[in-house]
């Protein structure tokens, strides 16, 4: 029996790095996309079975098309920008879900997403599911090899960023010398980043990126990527931190290309 898996694709190559992996991973299987307008690539239409393109907020639309062509899992890969999120058009479907959840953070609501799908027999997995590979081990990852006080920053940063997830205010902190300079919470990382090399006046800057203590994979797994390492680049961050085993790593050749090119170390930290 083919499987059929349906993929709900946010923006970036998160996407089409699923795809890749799933054709090589499960031999014949049959992929579909639900896509949003103004978020995933539409070049990804090219590399699936399947593709239909709603707005932000559509749910009950991407559940009748995932039925409708047999889909059994699904997978949540790629952001949605945080102004979408804020651009709600839902249907009734949606409606109907947003009345029964009490606090709207990511968690809840994308848990409450999962929930829905399951009602029509679709199960919701790991966004992490095939990617095992691009999971880093604790140590170092790319990019120059980090001295003793870079490695007690790095540290400094991940316990602070493990305390902010905790709280669910953010699940990334950029530090430099022992000091905070920047939380992220609802802007996203990239601006998280901006802020903290200013503040940091864009030097020996370090940003720690880990994932909630009690953090579900079937979505907002923590990624780094080319866009990641361009955006440390410009502020002058020199060290990200990621958690080992629970960061998923896009474009890896290219993210080692860049932090050889701008000397920036990406270093892999276990709780």
């Amino acid at each position: 029996m083919q499987t059929t898996i349906g993929i709900i694709a946010g923006n970036g190559i998160y996407p089409e790095t699923f795809i890749a992996a799933a054709r090589k991973k499960v031999p014949g299987v049959k992929l579909v996309v639900a896509g949003f307008h103004g978020e995933t690539k539409e070049e990804v239409a090219d590399l699936v079975e399947a593709m239909e393109w709603f707005r932000v907020g559509q749910l009950g639309g991407v559940i009748k098309f995932f039925s409708k062509q047999g889909v059994s899992q699904a997978i949540m890969v790629g952001q949605i920008a945080p102004r979408n999120l804020f651009d709600l058009r839902p249907d009734m479907r949606t409606l109907m879900m947003l009345a029964r959840v009490k606090e709207r953070n990511a968690e809840t609501l994308f848990g409450a997403v999962a929930d829905e799908l399951q009602k029509d027999g679709i199960e919701l997995m790991d966004a992490t599911t095939h990617l095992k590979e691009l999971l880093p081990s604790a140590g170092h990852v790319c990019g120059p090899k980090l001295k003793k006080r870079s490695i007690e920053d790095a540290e400094f940063g991940f316990r602070t960023a493990k305390e902010t997830s905790r709280m669910d205010i953010g699940q990334s902190v950029v530090v430099r010398h022992g000091t905070v300079l920047a939380v992220e919470a609802f802007e996203g990382t990239n601006a998280c980043i901006k802020r903290g090399g200013e503040l940091g006046r864009g030097k020996s800057c370090t940003l720690a990126k880990v994932s909630k203590p009690s953090q579900d994979f079937r979505f907002d797994v923590p990624c780094l990527g080319a866009l990641t390492i361009d955006a440390c680049c410009e502020a002058g961050v020199s060290v990200i931190v990621c958690e080992a085993h629970k960061t998923l790593i896009l474009g890896r050749d290219e993210v080692e290309r860049l932090c050889d090119e701008h000397q920036i170390t990406v270093y892999a930290l276990k709780p």
